[in-house]
């Protein structure tokens, strides 16, 4: 097992060379990734594991592509939504700003979610407005706007976002639960599996993938623990969420289109070009091998 993108982020020295050389050099700084992370060289000639279509896509398909900067963008992307016919299931958008001090916190709901626009992990869930420390939120924030996020792991499909921070209606359902996340593997165009994502609200969270027939794959680690005839509740409206994933990923040789399920309504989370930033270390080698051979990518470089 190798180190995953995160482990990586820790290691000094990877850090610096790629925060000083991803706009430079970012084939260079995604063969030192990878070979970090798997501990063999990225093969980028005859990609054929996910992870290395990924890169591939990433350093050339996807390379400063308009319509991937608009989709990788939490706020840009709402209008992708809206284009593709789905804006019924966009979350409900409070507020969008350019720097931390134009939030008006007294007008804000109870409970809301902020977050920036571009990149991952830049989220705050506010449950209770009366017990936030507003002053630590807008330090968070402007230190987050300060962080060009694609330098950590030369994921360039990140560099033109024009960064902000926008406010969305906080998710739950009618018993207050954060709701199911499902997280839609779309391969040129057709979603072929879903993750979904259990546990979210208590300290750890699971995931294990279902086809479309919400038949269990033992294509990860807890599916393949699972017990016989393990399963999760069917969504009421699976066949819908699938059809939704098939539109929005219908551009792309492959997207990653996060949903979810909140009561009888569907909302949409984000796409994701480059899940774990390619250097994912946690899917089985014969999953990556299997999605690799799904996934048929352009080898002659050609644009979206």
């Amino acid at each position: 097992m190798g180190h995953s993108e995160k482990e990586i982020w820790t290691d000094r020295g990877i850090r610096l060379f790629c925060l000083a050389f991803s706009g430079l050099a970012p084939t260079l700084c995604s063969k030192l990734l990878y070979y970090k992370a798997f501990g063999r060289k990225l093969d980028l000639k005859s990609p054929r594991t996910l992870n290395e279509k990924l890169m591939w896509l990433k350093l050339n398909t996807y390379r400063d592509n308009v319509l991937i900067t608009q989709c990788v963008d939490k706020y840009a992307v709402r209008s992708y939504i809206r284009e593709q016919g789905c804006k019924e299931i966009l979350n409900d958008l409070i507020g969008v700003w350019d720097k931390p001090s134009e939030i008006p916190f007294p007008e804000l709901p109870q409970r809301f979610v902020l977050k920036c626009n571009h990149g991952c992990g830049y989220n705050i869930i506010c449950q209770d407005k009366d017990l936030m420390d507003q002053q630590n939120v807008m330090c968070t924030l402007k230190k987050w706007l300060q962080e060009d996020f694609w330098r950590r792991y030369a994921e360039i499909n990140y560099r033109h976002v024009p960064k902000k921070i926008i406010c969305e209606a906080y998710i739950e359902d009618r018993q207050q639960k954060v709701p199911v996340d499902y997280k839609f593997y779309c391969f040129n165009g057709h979603a072929k599996y879903v993750m979904a994502c259990a546990h979210r609200d208590e300290d750890y969270v699971k995931y294990y993938f279902f086809n479309r027939k919400w038949q269990l794959e033992r294509i990860n680690p807890a599916s393949v623990a699972a017990p016989p005839g393990f399963t999760l509740p069917k969504p009421a409206r699976l066949e819908e969420m699938f059809a939704y994933a098939d539109r929005l990923s219908a551009p792309f040789p492959f997207v990653r289109v996060d949903l979810y399920a909140a009561d009888n309504r569907i909302i949409f989370g984000e796409l994701t070009f480059t899940p774990a930033a390619a250097l994912d270390t946690n899917r089985l080698p014969e999953t990556d091998q299997m999605f690799g051979g799904i996934l048929e990518i352009p080898l002659n470089k050609e644009s979206l």
